[in-house]
């Protein structure tokens, strides 16, 4: 072996596909996380409450959070399918036509968020559900004594007090963004062509199907880089852990 420094981080970077398996990650992220986020918290908010078969609604939210990951991504698959999927079924009723939703480039990576969204919001709002119960329930009394709107308080009072479970599930919500295989080998193989491609399946790639290992191990160090910083500046906005100055 031949010590060569940072040779492997410069052929990561020269490989243009690099940079688009990096936009495919920013913009499912960006598609993901925010809105698995408040999607979880608007389900704790309406099963914390008194909800007729609440439990019922609670099982039915979790669910799919206790499948596996490939029984999930053959579930979709049947959504996707084009002619026999249930997408193309349910359109065929209205007139559309068939269309092959992870074939094309412009639709791929919406079916993608949409699946993850479902498959993470339940995980999510166990969190929110803990934290909302255990909230003292007099700051609810004291603002309805006051006349404060559901809307003015949840913004003033149950939002703020929520914030260290959102910087829990945000970091979370993050580092699975980065680190989804198992869907993308059901549904896409990372296509089509490099559409769904993202930083864990082109590592992989690089390491077995190319045996560029020194590549493939760079790119899982520069993903691990990126999931601390982007940890880090979470802690820091959020002010989460800071000491109070005394006056």
């Amino acid at each position: 072996s031949r010590f060569i420094g940072a040779g492997h981080y410069r052929g990561m970077v020269d490989d243009p596909i690099f940079w688009k398996v990096m936009a495919n990650n920013f913009w499912f992220a960006l598609g993901t996380i925010p809105t698995s986020i408040g999607v979880a918290l608007l389900m704790a908010l309406w099963v914390n409450g008194r909800l007729p078969l609440r439990g019922l609604a609670r099982m039915a939210y979790f669910t799919p959070t206790i499948l596996p990951m490939v029984a999930v991504a053959n579930i979709w698959l049947f959504f996707y399918t084009p002619q026999i999927g249930l997408l193309d079924q349910v359109g065929a009723l209205f007139g559309a036509r068939s269309h092959n939703w992870l074939g094309d480039p412009g639709t791929v990576m919406g079916c993608l968020i949409a699946m993850t969204i479902w498959k993470e919001a339940g995980f999510f709002m166990i969190f929110y559900l803990a934290a909302l119960q255990a909230l003292p329930p007099e700051l609810e009394e004291a603002g309805r004594i006051e006349g404060a709107s559901r809307w003015y308080f949840f913004r003033r009072v149950t939002f703020p007090l929520l914030m260290p479970t959102t910087l829990f599930v945000l970091i979370n919500a993050t580092i699975n963004s980065f680190k989804l295989v198992d869907h993308l080998f059901i549904l896409t193989k990372g296509g089509p062509g490099t559409s769904t491609f993202n930083l864990a399946v082109y590592s992989f790639e690089q390491s077995i199907a190319s045996l560029r290992l020194g590549v493939g191990a760079a790119t899982g160090v520069v993903m691990m880089v990126m999931l601390t910083l982007g940890s880090i500046v979470y802690l820091r906005v959020s002010g989460f852990g800071a000491e109070e100055k005394s006056p």
